[in-house]
């Protein structure tokens, strides 16, 4: 085998590994918080949708659907199921009659908010457990794994949906 092949199938192993460490890393953390908030749980698909909208109110279900890269149809099934729950408000944009803009409720808010302390806690304390050298290396990590999501994000083609 030559070096070329070889290093090939590292990145190829390399890859793999970290995909499934940070799925891994993310599941694991979702079921813990799950578990300790006592709250009914919400798909994936749910929570990233209801945290765009807290991080920009207003946003319509268009938009929404491209920052998501998820199809129309997709996100206001989304945005059916959170009305229902309480945790999304659906209101006419003032700007185009024709249009919806969503907003979160207080409900929303305070489940995102006790959702991201207790996270922040529990990465905390988990961090806590490792090594000093783990630690730095996973600090140092944060950069890079801030452009692989940034590359991820820009690469995906606006026509493309999950």
């Amino acid at each position: 085998m030559t070096t070329e092949m070889s290093q090939a199938g590292e990145g190829t192993d390399h890859a793999d590994a970290l995909a499934d460490a940070l799925a891994g890393v993310q599941r694991l953390v979702r079921r813990r918080l799950r578990r300790e908030l006592d709250v009914s749980p919400m798909r994936g698909a749910q929570i990233e949708l209801l945290r765009l909208v807290a991080a920009r109110p207003g946003i319509g279900v268009s938009a929404a659907a491209r920052e998501l890269h998820l199809a129309n149809n997709s996100v206001s099934t989304l945005v059916n199921q959170l009305s229902g729950a309480g945790y999304l408000r659906r209101e006419t944009d003032p700007d185009d009659r024709r249009s919806a803009v969503l907003l979160p409720t207080p409900e929303a808010t305070e489940r995102l908010a006790a959702w991201a302390s207790r996270r922040g806690a529990l990465m905390r304390e988990q961090l806590a457990r490792l090594t000093v050298e783990d630690r730095a290396a996973l600090a140092a990590a944060v950069p890079a794994l801030n452009r692989l999501a940034r590359n991820l994000h820009d690469e995906y083609g606006e026509g493309e949906r999950a």
